[in-house]
């Protein structure tokens, strides 16, 4: 799992981050696994080719963060799965904006105050995966 966020929804990640562990999943956050001097980009990439799932949080001040859109230009093209978590916006108001590109059509987007819906459905999801090996 890879969280896309911006630094200043930092803690809010940590936070969605904590939960996803806590389900069992393997998590990558920036601020967790990338050390000073690596080479930021190179990181991005490789953890993102390793993802089999893809937690944009979707805020109005990310959605001007080009990494943002990099990191979901990549997820969509190699069809992994992403999920936009809406923080300080609506899905009316995303769609408004001129950022909200074709990544995000689509897609089900969940409300930061929904969210324990998707750590459920993430369980679940886990749980099957591990019964099937």
């Amino acid at each position: 799992m890879f969280i896309s966020h911006c630094s200043e929804d930092g803690w809010v990640a940590e936070q969605i981050s904590k939960r996803i562990k806590s389900s069992g999943a393997d998590i990558f956050l920036d601020e967790s696994h990338i050390q000073a001097g690596d080479d930021f980009e190179e990181k991005i990439l490789e953890h993102l080719n390793k993802s089999d799932e893809i937690l944009a949080l979707l805020t109005p001040w990310a959605l001007k963060r080009p990494y943002l859109w990099a990191e979901l230009g990549v997820a969509w093209g190699k069809g992994i799965p992403i999920i936009g978590v809406l923080h300080g916006l609506s899905a009316g108001n995303l769609g408004k904006k001129s950022e909200a590109t074709i990544f995000l059509k689509r897609r089900s987007l969940i409300e930061i105050n929904e969210i324990e819906k998707y750590f459920s459905e993430l369980k679940s999801r886990l749980k099957t995966i591990r019964c099937k090996r």
